[in-house]
């Protein structure tokens, strides 16, 4: 993740917004969620104004100065509509508050849905060459713990940062013909919370970015670390990977305490000038209470509205630190979604790649993290039917080659053509259903045998693909596995050997039934016995097919009808 994370520790990838437009883009759900929440935010205000007014007219009927008074009561019997009318008003603010949850947690779980399925989407567009020498662990943090921060944001947040436009306009609405002096002193210290706010979330927005890094960094470290453990282990370093990982653990405890006491102290603040604001509207109240120019009634209600005003605005205070690391994330994924990607063509109708010859025609290749182009000016003509070893040494750009046939890597220079069709004119999905690729390192999900090997046809019957398996040699490891073609594979297709999971990958390839195939190294790292069974395979593979293979050992090369060196 190099061009985002290091914007991300650059500081290039802006203020995080209280609603960022982004959300309204990528994520439909935001939209409906803000309608809803604004009717329910002018509810909830409604609702706070009639339920001071209704206290306060009942306490004034309870005390009146005297009880010869108009509407003054002796005893509680007088009350019964007054207490209803205040009973019905809390049940409604009960019913309002728990409307707002339900939405937001359904927002929520659709902006993350939404969010990861663009970002993931962007990846796979973005292609391998993008990802090479990129950090997965950020991307999975960002994709995993980093969304779910957003609970946070809609379901607490959000809600509030409505609440404090609404709310305290409301309530100044109806306390202004009551009391035009409470009016103008709510007015003049409303404004000093948000900019109290505004001072102490410059500092906590770089606190939590740091924190959110430290994360990444921890969470890559540590998938590096399993990764590599076998190695680690065999040369015996695992025992000193333990002080890196305490290191990078002890930073981001330490990181993570001084964002919490940053959050306290904001708090306490906020609470602070609250309170004070609160103090000097209830101490012109009180004297003009006892010099008779304000009535007891209306006293009560300017007392209990102006906290409510107040209130929200210290809410989006406190739930700002909450939300910060989840708006932080989404930041990060915008970065990634908006990565401009390869251009596309439009051309749908695929030449026949059984009867058309591919040309490479001074293909130059060059990774952006990498100053030497991974190849330079190569030609390469491949006929139908034809098998093409490329060799060379390790970084020559063999696997390269593979991935700009693929259009997972897009040329700087040259041409890259089938049957004259430039590969830039002809849409990527399309041009790749005519493919069947055998990567080094095949990837096999988490599921069973009989799914890893319908990857590429997920509609293909059980006869399809037990051929598959006989054809690519699969067949008698499977049936000796206790539950045979339904046995559970875990990631990386953990409980296979290689040599069994890169049959598994020939037995796609099979199943594919593609006319042009790729194979990068497919007997790379397997024993001699393995490595003859892998081989007869690709033998079987090639036959009436085209085929270009990356190969470092003479056996495989030995397939090939021609060889290329790189």
């Amino acid at each position: 993740m190099a061009g985002w994370s290091n914007a991300a520790r650059n500081g290039r990838l802006g203020r995080v917004r209280p609603l960022d437009p982004r959300l309204l883009r990528h994520a439909r759900a935001t939209r409906s969620y803000l309608a809803a929440c604004v009717g329910l935010g002018l509810l909830a205000a409604g609702l706070i104004v009639a339920n001071a007014t209704l206290l306060a007219a009942a306490i004034a009927r309870v005390f009146p100065r005297s009880r010869t008074e108009p509407g003054a009561v002796t005893g509680l019997a007088g009350l019964g509509w007054l207490l209803a009318a205040v009973a019905t008003v809390i049940a409604a603010r009960a019913a309002v508050g728990w409307a707002q949850e339900v939405a937001a947690h359904r927002a929520a779980a659709a902006v993350k849905s939404d969010l990861r399925n663009g970002l993931l989407a962007h990846v796979a567009r973005l292609g391998p060459g993008w990802l090479t020498g990129k950090r997965s662990g950020e991307l999975v943090t960002l994709s995993g713990p980093g969304l779910d921060a957003l609970d946070a944001y809609f379901s607490r947040y959000l809600p509030q940062l409505v609440l404090a436009a609404l709310v305290p306009t409301i309530v100044l609405a109806r306390i202004l013909p009551a009391d035009r002096v409470a009016t103008v002193t709510i007015v003049l210290t409303l404004p000093l919370i948000p900019v109290f706010m505004v001072l102490i979330g410059l500092h906590t927005e770089q606190a939590n970015r740091r924190q959110f890094r430290l994360l990444s960094r921890l969470a890559h470290h540590f998938l590096d670390v399993v990764a590599g453990l076998p190695t680690l282990k065999a040369y015996r370093r695992a025992a000193a990977q333990e002080s890196t990982i305490r290191a990078v653990t002890s930073t981001h405890r330490q990181v993570t305490m001084r964002t919490l006491r940053i959050a306290f102290l904001s708090s306490l603040a906020l609470e602070l000038l609250a309170t004070l604001s609160v103090a000097l509207v209830a101490v012109g109240i009180g004297l003009r209470l006892v010099e008779g120019r304000l009535d007891f009634e209306t006293a009560l209600l300017v007392l209990i509205l102006a906290p409510e005003a107040y209130l929200p605005i210290r809410q989006v205070g406190v739930n700002y630190h909450a939300a910060a690391e989840g708006l932080a994330a989404a930041e990060e994924v915008f970065a990634v979604i908006e990565t401009p990607g390869p251009a596309r063509g439009q051309r749908a109708h695929v030449p026949d790649l059984g009867t058309t010859p591919i040309k490479l025609v001074d293909v130059t290749v060059r990774y952006p993290d990498r100053p030497a182009p991974a190849v330079r000016e190569f030609h390469l003509t491949v006929s139908p039917g034809e098998i093409v070893a490329l060799t060379g040494p390790s970084g020559s750009g063999k696997s390269t080659v593979l991935a700009a046939i693929l259009g997972f890597v897009r040329p700087e220079a040259g041409s890259l053509s089938a049957g004259g069709v430039e590969l830039s004119d002809l849409d990527l999905t399309a041009w790749r259903r005519s493919i069947a690729w055998v990567p080094q390192h095949p990837w096999l999900f988490a599921g069973t045998l009989t799914d890893n090997i319908r990857l590429g046809v997920p509609d293909a019957g059980p006869a399809a693909v037990r051929a598959a398996a006989r054809a690519a040699g699969a067949e008698a490891f499977i049936n000796a596995l206790p539950r045979g073609y339904d046995t559970p594979l875990g990631d990386e297709g953990d409980g296979l050997s290689a040599g069994q999971r890169q049959r598994i990958a020939l037995a796609r390839a099979f199943l594919r039934d593609a006319p042009l195939v790729l194979l990068d190294e497919p007997t790379a790292n397997l024993d001699g016995a393995t490595e003859a069974e892998v081989l007869a395979a690709v033998h079987r593979l090639a036959r009436g097919r085209t085929v270009v293979l990356a190969a470092h050992r003479p056996t495989l090369a030995a397939l090939a009808h021609r060889r290329v060196r790189l």
